[in-house]
């Protein structure tokens, strides 16, 4: 199948990939009466007195916003915001068929933050949630921390975080299969913007200790000039022994390389000069940074991609509508690294020892166990780490 045409075929007969469906029943003037007016005063004026009963009284409980400025979307880069539509529409899709949750693409007319921050916090009241989407770094990390700051209910970039929660899914199920422990092992990473840099740090909060970030410029490295305020964070706690050079000198003696950088920028040779028994994750879509087939010729052990035609496809729609069902269910402030940790923990466990294989380290993309597990992990995060205000909420 050719899906560019087949996708334009059926983007012009679909109109839009969602629409929005009445709960409330609209057949007799009593219907009228108690939906709309004179009924509805009457929880409009319990959310007047409390407005935390906006999630008990309308549908904002389960209902997310999906912002994005249209600046990093898919591969395609800056193509603006109207241009950008088709893929939140997709990623309200897979929300509510894989979640069950309600989510509204919000694409913004703008690439400044302040502006983007104020449009999305002055909103924030009609959402149970805000997922950030396809936002060009580092403008994403600003515009994420100045919302948790603004907004009493959860931020959450997917670009980042999804990535980072599936990422250590698969790092958990490989480094069992090579018979190495997180806490010993060399990491080298190319691709230092959001997904990078949201790997690595929860890498690091589950025991990776030895990690060298690479950019287009080669290693980031304490000193290193040129460093933009997140590069400079990580230069703190990553690649101690500050050295220098690109991928294929840092790589020698790795036991691990991730890749959300560009496609073809690890050669066979850089994989042999790797340490024993080698994973790969060459994430990089469409292409990857090393085809498996290659990679597994020059020694790789393990090898996962972002695509979906490769087994190990580490995909973001294992993790970002069970965070969102069980952040949701419980009412959560926020989604913290205790709950990304959990939701990693979750993906990574519905792979057993007994099945687990060099080919099946992670759960298929479409594997209905998968967010039931994530959201029950998520929630009880939420509750342990004292985000949640309320027990499991019900549809």
């Amino acid at each position: 199948m050719n899906y560019a045409s087949e996708a334009l075929r059926k983007h012009y007969e679909w109109r839009g990939k969602f629409e929005i469906a009445s709960r409330a029943p609209l057949n007799t003037n009593e219907d009228l009466s108690i939906a709309y007016t004179p009924g509805v005063a009457e929880p409009c004026l319990e959310i007047q007195k409390n407005p935390a009963l906006s999630f008990e009284l309308t549908r904002r409980w389960n209902t997310v916003a999906v912002v994005t400025d249209g600046t990093a979307v898919l591969g395609l880069g800056d193509i603006g915001p109207e241009a950008g539509m088709p893929v939140m529409e997709g990623k309200c899709v897979l929300f509510k068929a894989l979640g069950g949750v309600d989510a509204i693409p919000l694409c913004i007319r703008s690439k400044d933050v302040e502006e983007i921050v104020t449009v999305v916090s002055l909103l924030s009241g009609s959402f149970g949630g805000i997922n950030l989407e396809d936002i060009a770094s580092p403008r994403c990390f600003d515009i994420e921390r100045e919302l948790k700051c603004r907004c009493d209910i959860p931020v959450f970039h997917d670009d980042q975080h999804g990535t980072a929660v599936v990422t250590v899914a698969a790092m958990i199920n490989a480094l069992k299969i090579v018979g190495k422990e997180l806490k010993n092992a060399k990491v080298v990473t190319s691709g230092a913007g959001a997904a990078g840099v949201a790997i690595v740090k929860l890498l690091m909060a589950v025991g990776l200790r030895d990690v060298i970030m690479c950019d287009r410029k080669g290693a980031i490295y304490k000193g290193r000039e040129g460093l933009n305020a997140e590069k400079t964070e990580m230069a703190e706690v990553s690649n101690l022994d500050r050295r220098k050079g690109g991928p294929g000198e840092v790589m020698r003696g790795a036991d691990v390389f991730i890749g959300v950088s560009g496609p073809d920028t690890v050669t066979p040779d850089m994989v042999r000069a790797m340490a024993s028994n080698p994973i790969l994750l060459p994430m990089s879509n469409p292409d990857p940074e090393i085809r498996p087939e290659l990679a597994f010729e020059a020694g790789a052990a393990v090898v996962g991609t972002g695509r979906s035609d490769y087994p190990n496809q580490i995909n973001n729609v294992l993790a970002f509508p069970g965070i969102f069902r069980g952040a949701l269910d419980v009412r959560a402030s926020d989604i913290n690294d205790s709950m990304k940790i959990a939701a990693a923990h979750a993906i990574a466990d519905l792979v057993s020892d007994a099945e687990l294989t060099p080919g099946y380290i992670i759960p298929g993309s479409l594997d209905g166990r998968v967010c039931p597990a994530v959201a029950a992990a998520v929630a009880a995060a939420a509750h342990s780490s004292g985000v949640s205000r309320i027990k499991v909420q019900q549809d």
